[in-house]
């Protein structure tokens, strides 16, 4: 059974006044004039529930509120008889739950008639607790049980809401357990929404053309600070077929062999909330609403010599076809389960910061001490922390903000969640850009030759291009490195012609270009934080033992890795912060690490790292500074900015 649940209008008075007969004894009865005022009053809310048989609806139980300033009571709340017991009561009693926590109610309270203990134990199982007696409530020998229900503790922040916004609540077909469905009209201009922050709007309109009401409920959306999906960035997006070519160059190779099999040259392939009845196109459909974050879309390909995406539109919800309700309400179902994350709050903490890490990670970037620092300074700083999981790939829409802690790849999941977050409007250090152009190892070293940054001697070596006499034209010894290497790990060093040759067999079957550079010799390499283009930390990392690198992944525990020094950033020589900084800044401004040495008062940079290592008892040294608070503070305030200047997504668009 498909159960809406709409607000009422003034034309639903024979409704309200039919469930009242049918549903209460005479001494629970409202007057006609009390149901009248029900329907107009600017204190109360009545709401129907409706079951759709066919293409009409049939009214099947009302719900009627009473607004208060911290609390919303249950005036009434009725199911007609033959629709009982088939969960339409608790549907009724979790709307007036979901409305409370919308408007930052902190209990709904209600009365209901003593002497009805089933009714009662209903209520209780729902969360109502019996707080007091009222004698005589209904008549002189019918007393109430008055109960609360209470949403959160006192001071906690109140649970983002998931609304669907449509442009007629009447022809929504899908029942969808823990989201509101309202109107575009209503969305736009009920006071209830442009003072509640706490929304995440699915924005399901008919139309999102400019200045249509679905433009407008994206477009308000941002200015309210709403998660609004899709966002105006994206409806613009539409629009412009070379921008969506761009993105969807990402999953190139997934297009090719997803619709290699199908013969005609024009195919079309509608996602309904990030899934597809098209089984052979499930990750195609997945990737796609990634790139087009819309709940119902259709993309339209054409096939030349490849094929290519041709346009990408909305899907409304009337242009579902019948055959595929049934599973798109199950795609639909299974979407909104998963953005239900909510925890209860001690203390009152004003954004959520979500911390990617892997527990089993052998040599994380953050020590299990360093992530606690991070915690306790982020607490501090006013966010609530969760330590994430790539089993919570789903769940980043509940964030502010993401803080990588694990070591980064542009091949992995770790890249994906960062551009998600990013798409979902989170604050995100790594940014995805800033992975994409410090892991490889090729990017860096043309960014710096391009911008007059000192490296070590470099070459690239190309498989198949790359001939054993070529050897004669380097001076050993060399360093070979793998393009996304990171940690020191697909680092070689080579001392002779031979020992080049026999490393680049290895090295060729994982990729097809190494990095040959000159080794310079050191005592220890510098490594300076950097963050929104300033210093953050200063460290000098010793060689390991008996070892040309600062780790050695063939020793021992004990002797993997080398003393570091971590200094004052005033103390570091004018030359290494000055290149340091202008190494990052072609990077972005987010969080890096810069590796570099001195050798012979000339400085080199190494590489410039998107995930440095902070470490407790290490980089946390770092004097006249809280490191941990600085990451943290850093992170706060770019949530307060993006939000105080109403996002790009609005003021490159009017």
């Amino acid at each position: 059974m498909t159960i809406t649940i709409r607000k009422s209008t003034p034309s639903d008075f024979e409704i309200l006044e039919k469930t009242e007969k049918i549903c209460f004894p005479s001494f629970q009865q409202s007057s006609r004039r009390t149901l009248r005022l029900s329907l107009k009053s600017s204190f109360q809310e009545v709401w129907i529930a409706e079951q759709r048989k066919g293409k009409q609806k049939e009214a099947i139980g009302t719900l009627v509120l009473h607004l208060h300033a911290r609390s919303i009571r249950i005036f009434s709340i009725a199911v007609l008889p033959g629709f009982r017991d088939k969960g339409v009561g608790r549907k009724l009693l979790q709307h007036a739950c979901n409305l409370a926590l919308a408007k930052g109610c902190e209990k709904v309270s209600l009365e209901a008639r003593l002497k009805d203990q089933k009714l009662i134990e209903w209520y209780e199982a729902f969360g109502f607790v019996k707080t007091e007696v009222l004698k005589k409530y209904y008549a002189e020998d019918e007393d109430a049980a008055r109960m609360f229900f209470t949403l959160s503790r006192p001071k906690s922040r109140a649970l983002i809401s998931n609304l669907i916004v449509v442009d007629k609540p009447s022809k929504w077909k899908f029942d969808i357990e823990g989201a509101r469905v309202v109107s575009s009209k209503s969305y736009i201009t009920d006071p209830e929404f442009q003072t509640n922050r706490n929304l995440r709007v699915f924005n399901l309109s008919n139309s999102y053309r400019y200045q249509s009401l679905g433009y407008y409920v994206s477009l308000l959306a941002s200015a309210r600070e709403h998660r609004a999906i899709p966002s105006v960035t994206t409806i613009r997006d539409f629009k412009n077929l070379s921008v969506i070519r761009s993105i969807a160059n990402d999953i190139e190779e997934l297009i090719q062999s997803s619709l290699e099999k199908i013969d005609d040259k024009n195919f079309s392939l509608n996602i309904y909330f990030g899934n597809t009845t098209a089984n052979h196109h499930k990750n195609l459909a997945h990737k796609l609403y990634l790139l087009f974050e819309t709940p119902l879309l259709q993309v339209h390909f054409i096939k030349t010599d490849k094929w290519m995406i041709q346009r990408v539109l909305p899907l409304s919800i009337n242009k579902i076809d019948d055959n595929e309700l049934e599973q798109a309400q199950r795609f639909a179902s299974i979407y909104f389960s998963k953005k239900r994350f909510q925890k209860p709050r001690l203390k009152h903490y004003k954004y959520d910061l979500a911390i990617l890490i892997n527990p089993s990670e052998e040599h994380p970037p953050s020590c299990p001490l360093a992530l606690k620092k991070f915690k306790d300074a982020a607490n501090s700083c006013g966010f609530y922390v969760d330590f994430i999981t790539k089993e919570n790939y789903e769940d980043l829409c509940e964030y502010d903000a993401l803080f990588i802690r694990e070591t980064t790849n542009v091949n992995d999941y770790t890249y994906e969640f960062s551009r998600r977050a990013y798409a979902e409007g989170l604050v995100v250090i790594d940014d995805p850009w800033s992975i994409l152009r410090c892991a490889n190892k090729i990017y860096l070293n043309e960014r710096m030759k391009q911008n007059k940054i000192s490296t070590p001697q470099t070459f690239m070596l190309s498989k198949g291009v790359y001939k054993t006499n070529d050897a004669e034209k380097f001076n050993f010894p060399l360093v070979l490195k793998q393009p996304d290497s990171a940690f020191s790990v697909g680092v070689t060093k080579v001392e002779n012609a031979d020992e080049l040759t026999e490393a680049l067999k290895d090295l060729f079957k994982k990729s097809d270009m190494i990095i040959a550079q000159e080794f310079l010799y050191s005592e220890f390499d510098w490594r300076i934080g950097i963050l929104d283009n300033t210093p953050l930390f200063a460290c000098k990392y010793y060689m390991a033992r008996d070892h040309w690198q600062i780790y050695n992944w063939q020793a021992s525990k004990e002797d993997d890795a080398g003393l570091s020094e971590t200094i004052d950033t005033n103390e570091v020589p004018e030359e290494v912060l000055k290149t340091a900084l202008k190494a990052a800044a072609l990077m972005g401004d987010g969080l890096y690490g810069v590796d570099l040495k001195m050798v012979n008062n000339k400085v080199y940079v190494i590489e410039v790292n998107d995930n440095p290592n902070i470490d407790a008892g290490i980089e946390d040294l770092a004097p006249n500074i809280d490191v941990y608070k600085r990451v943290m503070q850093s992170l706060f305030d770019r949530i307060e900015k993006s939000r105080q200047t109403a996002r790009p997504v609005s003021t490159d668009l009017l």
